[in-house]
């Protein structure tokens, strides 16, 4: 299984700048079972820190495993969400924004 460190590296890698023009929001992400993260994009920036963010806009909570499938694309994040795989809290809709700021 992949860590989160590998996961959080190779979303540096895929994000799209071009979609997070004129953003300004914090993705926090707490995984079950192994390390937080957030994701700050901030005008056409990302910034993935470990840890937790002071207040993100939304938090995002799953299991490795999950983080790993949507980050791939092998998980489709809604499925995850309606399946219980995946919880957010907070501006829920901006979790759809990730397929867009991350494009698989």
């Amino acid at each position: 299984m992949t860590s989160v460190a590998e996961i959080t590296s190779t979303m540096e890698s895929k994000f799209n700048p071009a979609a997070a023009a004129g953003l300004d929001l914090v993705f926090q992400f707490n995984i079950e079972d192994d390390n937080n993260f957030n994701v700050t994009i901030k005008d056409g920036t990302c910034a993935i820190a470990q840890g937790d963010a002071a207040t993100p806009n939304v938090t995002l909570i799953m299991d490795k495993a999950t983080l790993e499938g949507v980050m791939t694309g092998e998980t489709d994040g809604m499925q995850a969400f309606m399946a219980g795989k995946l919880r957010a809290e907070g501006d829920m809709m901006l979790a759809l924004k990730l397929g867009e700021l991350f494009p698989a």
